[in-house]
């Protein structure tokens, strides 16, 4: 079942409550949709999670956890799922959002060599940031509906699935055995 797949990879409700700018909501924070798994928080929190894993932002974490309170969402998974962005895959996500943005702006790719500067950064936003952030916006629109609906059709069906095997199972029990006179 998805629920306790997810379960295991989840941050603790405690370091959660760490987060000193959750203290803005007080006790919103006591509210049971926040913490427990069901299938409605699952599917808010992975829409919540990787639209902010798609934002080229610092402390994703923390706007995907201001988020996830006032839409009463799943908020460990909520936080977690934004590190589907790590440093690892960053780049990657960046450079194909750069791309979705040229494409939907009809703009020309700019080639641009890295250099570690606030000069360089501030030059390259100049240039390159309307395509990045447009296509940022539409990857993480994408990702969001996209993840919402998959934990939605994939906890639907393992929940199938399960009910399945416990009739099948049961229909076992009741049937006598074939040998029997």
């Amino acid at each position: 079942m998805p629920k306790k797949t997810i379960k295991k990879y989840l941050p603790s409700p405690e370091k959660i409550k760490q987060m000193k700018i959750l203290n803005l909501f007080g006790t919103m924070l006591h509210d049971g949709n926040l913490w427990h798994l069901n299938r409605r928080s699952a599917r808010g929190a992975f829409a919540v999670g990787l639209f902010w894993a798609w934002m080229p932002l610092p402390f994703q974490m923390v706007f995907s956890a201001v988020m996830a309170v006032p839409l009463r969402v799943n908020l460990p998974l909520s936080v977690a799922l934004v590190w589907v962005s790590n440093p690892l895959t960053m780049p990657v996500m960046l450079y194909l959002c750069y791309l979705v943005g040229t494409v939907v702006l009809a703009a020309p790719a700019e080639p641009f060599a890295f250099e570690a500067s606030f000069a360089w950064l501030w030059h390259s936003m100049q240039t390159i940031g309307k395509p990045l952030v447009t296509g940022c916006l539409l990857m993480g629109i994408t990702a969001s509906i996209v993840g919402y609906f998959a934990i939605d059709w994939l906890w639907r069906f393992s929940i199938r699935k399960e009910k399945l095997s416990r009739l099948l199972l049961r229909r076992n029990k009741q049937q006598p055995p074939e040998d029997a006179p």
